[in-house]
């Protein structure tokens, strides 16, 4: 019952009235949503205000994800925002796809349509499927909303009963959250990951998105792996059906630099040098280590840590590097001299395999003065280690 209420209520935002409220509540601070709220109600029905006011603050989360012009146009649910892609994502995505050659495909599990959307852009048909009403009928409205409509079509429908094969692909989102948050089992997916990869196995391409986390033996031989970071941040990991079996791939956005594995054994541990290098994380999770260590002719400062450290700066768009000028043993007494011998008042505190927090560093150290120094908790050769140093500069 409370579905079909909340339809009723979505469905009254689509009237003029319900517009006229959201127009009025695209810069409204939630701060003062009590005293909006009263005001609001004087000349509008509760319910819609309740609504219209839901709605906006749900499209002020999402102007992280959308951007505000997209954002502020499109409408969601709550889980639709927590598990939407990222358009910058999408957008990638959506292009490989058309590169590839597809001109349809079969969004299955479409959620709020961030993926309908970015495949429809790139001139890509798009079939949304949820088996959810509230969510088909927010999908259709924001493909109305962007002037995609004649792109996408909404279909309100069990994923596992549509005929994919009129299709050039099938994409795949399986919800990855439940009533208790987040999902670590890809088979309680919903669908299954299993069912996903028995759909994806069955269409010409195919692309599933799933949790990065992903082990790699859980790969099926005959997909692609892509591990995907956006400004940093790994965002989520895709397999590729119909491209280059058994391949692992990590791409980086926004600059959309592309690694791809060649197998190539672990690098060795060294010294630390004059430079260490912080892959990022979709190297990382993509286990393509390896391959930056090599490009930049460095080794590791431990066998189980994903730092590569060199003596030369190379520059690359697969890892951070930073200009080392100490390396000492784990001392919190040492580094708070050392840094108040340094004048150093910005501290920035990064850790990999230590199990020091390191707000717990900068509460204890105290960092004050004009200087800045960066340290960096870790393991060397085993041992409990803090490196010092600062980001280099490009050469």
């Amino acid at each position: 019952m409370g579905r079909v209420t909340d339809l009723a209520a979505f469905s009254a935002l689509l009237a003029p009235e319900g517009q006229t409220l959201l127009a009025a509540l695209r810069d409204y601070d939630p701060a003062q949503e009590l005293a909006v709220a009263s005001r609001l109600r004087r000349d509008h029905p509760a319910e819609l205000v309740s609504a219209a006011l839901g709605q906006a603050r749900l499209r002020q989360r999402a102007v992280a994800k959308f951007g505000a012009e997209d954002a502020h146009r499109m409408y969601f649910t709550p889980h639709g925002v927590e598990q939407s892609t990222r358009a910058s994502v999408g957008a990638y995505r959506a292009r490989r796809m058309r590169a590839l050659g597809v001109d349809g495909v079969a969004d299955l599990c479409s959620g709020i349509g961030g993926d309908a959307i970015a495949l429809a852009r790139a001139g890509v048909s798009v079939l949304a499927v949820d088996r959810d009403p509230l969510t088909a009928a927010v999908v259709r409205a924001n493909a109305e909303a962007l002037g995609l409509d004649g792109l996408i079509e909404v279909r309100c429908a069990d994923v596992t009963e549509i005929d994919t094969s009129p299709y050039d692909a099938v994409f795949v989102d399986p919800a990855r959250r439940g009533g208790r948050g987040r999902i670590f089992d890809p088979e309680a997916y919903s669908p299954p990951l299993s069912w996903a990869i028995g759909a994806a196995r069955r269409a010409p391409r195919a692309a599933l998105k799933i949790a990065p986390g992903i082990p790699h033996e859980a790969v099926p031989e005959e997909a692609e792996a892509e591990w995907i970071s956006d400004g940093g941040d790994v965002k989520e990991a895709v397999l590729w059906f119909g491209t280059d079996p058994g391949a692992r791939r990590a791409t980086l956005l926004p600059s959309g630099a592309g690694l791809t594995g060649r197998g190539l054994p672990d690098p060795e541990v060294r010294p630390v040098g004059r430079y260490l290098y912080e892959p990022d994380g979709a190297v990382i999770r993509a286990h393509l280590v390896a391959e930056v260590a090599e490009e930049l002719g460095g080794g590791l400062i431990d066998e189980t840590i994903a730092y590569v450290t060199a003596d030369v700066l190379t520059p690359t768009p697969y890892a951070a590097a930073y200009e080392i000028t100490d390396v000492l043993p784990f001392n919190l007494k040492k580094l708070k001299a050392l840094l108040r011998e340094r004048e150093v008042g910005t501290l920035t505190v990064k850790k990999r395999g230590s199990a020091v927090e390191p707000e717990e560093i900068r509460r204890r150290v105290k960092p004050k003065g004009p200087g800045a120094a960066t340290v960096l908790l870790t393991r060397v050769a085993g041992a409990p280690t803090m490196l010092i140093g600062r980001p280099a500069d490009k050469p």
